[in-house]
């Protein structure tokens, strides 16, 4: 028996070691840098033109108003937006956004398209333990052509992830954050509420 088990622990030993890597880099780490980010969710851009949006008390009740039920669990000091184009012609709008997962915010980037609806989400910086699968492109990509009439739920509209409920509904919330800033941002820099 204890043959067998030395055998068993030489062949498994190095596949989970194999693994290690891979199940690391679902968790906690810096995926995109801020100067990346507007070309995670825009590859197609040319021009990426940053803007700081102060989260003015007038703003955030505008965005209140429109995210109805849904309540961000941060609001930023100030939003770094991107105007994005390709040669001249508007793509959309990026956002950077954070809220927060089981114990500690999230950082991601939203894209969206002149017609309101979200382009594409990427995660820029995740800071828990677990629940980092959010950031694998299969998931992202349920929030393709959503808006704000979306719900962006776990079990509604987005499926979820065992073990990483509380994650996607904090993407789910700031993604509708993105949206709703969004619309106050004109495509020559944001309007003062």
């Amino acid at each position: 028996m204890l043959s067998r088990r030395c055998f068993l622990t030489s062949i498994l030993t190095p596949a989970l070691m194999a693994l290690t890597p891979d199940l690391l880099t679902a968790q906690e780490g810096v995926f995109l840098a801020e100067d990346e980010a507007p070309r995670a969710v825009f590859p197609e851009g040319t021009s990426f033109e940053k803007k700081i949006v102060p989260s003015t008390e007038a703003l955030r009740e505008k965005m209140r108003d429109l995210l109805g039920r849904t309540r961000p669990s941060i609001w930023e000091d100030a939003y770094v937006t991107y105007q994005v184009r390709r040669n001249g012609e508007r793509l959309g709008i990026a956002v950077i956004v954070e809220e927060i997962g089981k114990h500690r915010s999230i950082t991601f980037i939203v894209g969206i398209k002149p017609n309101g609806k979200v382009k594409d989400v990427a995660l820029m910086v995740y800071r828990e333990a677990y629940g980092g699968e959010v950031r694998e492109r299969r998931f992202m990509r349920q929030y393709h052509d959503k808006d704000l009439a979306a719900p962006l739920l776990p079990y509604r509209d987005i499926v979820n992830i065992a073990g990483a409920t509380l994650s996607v509904q904090s993407i789910g919330r700031g993604v509708k954050k993105a949206l709703a800033l969004a619309q106050f941002l004109p495509l020559d820099g944001p309007r003062q509420p």
